[in-house]
C-alpha cells in the first residue's frame, strides 16, 4: 500500500461552476484561490490566444502563493468571429451580446493550464489545452430576450448567458464539449491531471 501523500491541488478560480464541475468527476481541490488579474484583451489578440493567455496568467499568479502544489486555472471566452464578447456586468452589455448571438453560430474557447511542482528553485512544469465548442442560438424574439434579461442569469457570464440555465432553451445546436461552455472542459482537464500523474478517482 502506497504511503505517498496525495499531492495538493489548488483551483485558481472564483467560479463556483468550475468547482462544481471538478467535483462532478470526483476531483475536490485542497484550496480555491482566485487570481486577481487584468482580463482585458490585448490589441489584436484573437479569442483562442486570449483564453489561453489568461489561463496561464491566472495559474502563474496563484502558483506563486502555493509552492509545491498543482495549480489548475481556466478561462472561458465567447467569440463572434474575431470579436471577444465581454463578461456581462450590466444589462445593456448582456442585451448587446444576445443580439449578436441570436440566430447565429458562435464559438466558445476554453483555455486550461495546469502547473505541476518540480524541484526546488525550478519553474513549475506547464501543461495546457485549448478547447473549442461551437454553439448556435435560435433567433430570439424581443419577448425572449426581455425574459432572459429579467432572469439575471447573464450577470458575470461570458457572452451574457449561462448554458446550464434558462439559456439552454435557446441553444439549437452544440458541437463539442458542453462542460467547456459551462466553464471547464472536463475530458481535457482529466487528461491533463492523468498526464502529470495526479491521482483521479
Amino acid at each position: 500500500m502506497s504511503t505517498e501523500p496525495t499531492p495538493r491541488l489548488v483551483l485558481a478560480s472564483a467560479s463556483p461552476r468550475r468547482l462544481d464541475l471538478l467535483r462532478q468527476i470526483g476531483v475536490v481541490p485542497d484550496a480555491v484561490d482566485p487570481a486577481d488579474i487584468d482580463e482585458s484583451p490585448l490589441p489584436r489578440e484573437l479569442p483562442p490566444q486570449h483564453a489561453l493567455r489568461l489561463a496561464g496568467e491566472k495559474a502563474a499568479a496563484v502558483a506563486a502563493r502555493h509552492p509545491g502544489a498543482f495549480v489548475l486555472a481556466a478561462d472561458t471566452v465567447v467569440a463572434c468571429g474575431r470579436r471577444i464578447l465581454p463578461k456581462a456586468e450590466e444589462e445593456k452589455q448582456a442585451r448587446a451580446c444576445l443580439g449578436l448571438l441570436s440566430g447565429r453560430r458562435h464559438r466558445v474557447f476554453g483555455g486550461v493550464v495546469l502547473l505541476s511542482p518540480v524541484g526546488e528553485g525550478e519553474a513549475p512544469r506547464r501543461s495546457e489545452r485549448l478547447v473549442r465548442t461551437d454553439v448556435t442560438f435560435k433567433s430570439l424574439s424581443h419577448e425572449e430576450t426581455a425574459s432572459y434579461l429579467a432572469s439575471g442569469e447573464w450577470q458575470g457570464k461570458a457572452g451574457g448567458y449561462a448554458i446550464q440555465g434558462r439559456a439552454a432553451a435557446h441553444v439549437r445546436w452544440i458541437g463539442g464539449s458542453y462542460s467547456n461552455v459551462v466553464g471547464l472542459p472536463l475530458f481535457e482537464v482529466a487528461a491533463l491531471l492523468r498526464g502529470v500523474g495526479f491521482p483521479l478517482p
